[in-house]
């Protein structure tokens, strides 16, 4: 069986901006496998992993394992009184990602979280007002963006107006459940906060990035829990319909029913339609044909063509990051970015309809 999506953490060719010791980094809050995916990003782009601190010490022995360079931490104020660590990367329990960033911001310090960031239009205030009173900086690990290199390569080839203006996504999101190896925390609403601020969150964000939507309303969404009486909180089903503020579209559906037989953890796609032409990507198996991920196929005036880019385009967001951390600039992914998809997502789990088998209760 491939790689589950929880433990998908992509290593790319290094491509350092700093040398070591300039750029010092902190690791906190391993609940999710997620946090490898970031701090793999940041040390290939230079960065000096100093610290680790989970207060499961199994969680610290298993980081060091992939990251023998960082010192266990006795508890979170090693870390954020440590004064050369500039940046913390975090991938708590979702519902607790916010006050951990709260904390980091408090300490002077940036924070990259695993998405989703937040759970609530509470902690997405309370997240504003932090980073507006003390500067830092609250991004996000959206990887189904950033640590792909097919995606990375959509975005370069929109700029270059290879499909002229974007006028809709529709971005399908599905992944291995894997229930027996989940924590406890997955099964419940209140901390994974729902399938369309969890894993939609990373839909949310490739439609307002591709279309170059500022905002957005959510028009339409839904979720279900259609085969899993047994987790009666888990919603195994989600989708959306989005509106931008520029009057492009996006639909997008997320699910826990990627089969076994599936060599890949989830067939994620996107289709970005342009008044020029069209890009599909088929993120991690083309099925059927090519195991490996990363495929990039465009139509245009110029006919058809297929890009195998694995290993080709890298993943420029982490070297951005931390110029941007160093510089106090936004070229990786600006601030008002990263919290209008997180709120997008929050809204659309908060007026989502229930469905439940094949009838709609409104």
């Amino acid at each position: 069986m491939a790689v589950e999506g929880m433990r998908y953490a992509p290593k790319g060719k290094p491509a350092r901006i700093v040398a070591p010791g300039e750029f010092v980094v902190g690791a906190m809050a391993l609940d999710h496998d997620h946090i490898y995916g970031i701090c793999n990003g940041l040390t290939e782009a230079g960065a000096t992993l100093k610290w680790v601190y989970d207060p499961d010490p199994q969680k610290v022995r298993a980081f060091q394992k992939a990251f023998p360079q960082a010192k266990a931490a006795q508890g979170e104020a090693d870390v954020l009184s440590d004064a050369e660590v500039r940046l913390v990367a975090g991938a708590a329990v979702t519902s607790k990602r916010c006050g951990l960033g709260l904390r980091v911001m408090e300490a002077g310090k940036d924070y990259i979280t695993d998405k989703a960031p937040l759970v609530s239009l509470r902690q997405l205030e309370a997240a504003k007002a932090m980073a507006g009173r003390t500067g830092r900086k609250y991004m996000v690990y959206y990887s189904e963006r950033l640590h792909s290199e097919s995606a990375v390569y959509a975005g370069q080839l929109i700029e270059q107006g290879a499909i002229g203006r974007v006028l809709q996504t529709i971005g399908l999101g599905p992944h291995r459940l894997s229930a027996s190896i989940r924590p406890g925390w997955f099964f419940e609403k209140a901390q994974y906060g729902g399938i369309l601020c969890d894993i939609g969150s990373h839909q949310v964000e490739q439609f307002l990035f591709y279309t170059g939507a500022k905002d957005a309303i959510v028009t339409r969404s839904q979720v279900a829990n259609y085969h899993h009486p047994e987790y009666p909180e888990l919603e195994d089903f989600g989708d959306a319909m989005l509106v931008g503020d520029n009057g492009a579209t996006g639909y997008f559906r997320v699910d826990w029913f990627t089969p076994d037989g599936l060599s890949a953890w989830g067939d994620g796609r996107m289709i970005i339609l342009g008044t020029e032409g069209y890009i599909e990507l088929r993120k991690y198996v083309n099925i059927a044909e090519n195991q490996a991920g990363d495929h990039v196929f465009l139509v245009n005036k110029d006919g058809e063509r297929h890009f195998a880019v694995s290993g080709q385009v890298g993943y420029p967001f982490f070297g951005q990051l931390i110029a941007d951390c160093m510089h106090r600039t936004e070229t990786a992914m600006t601030q008002l970015h990263a919290f209008k998809a997180a709120e997008l997502c929050v809204r659309a789990q908060m007026q989502a309809v229930t469905l439940f088998g094949a009838r709609q209760i409104v």
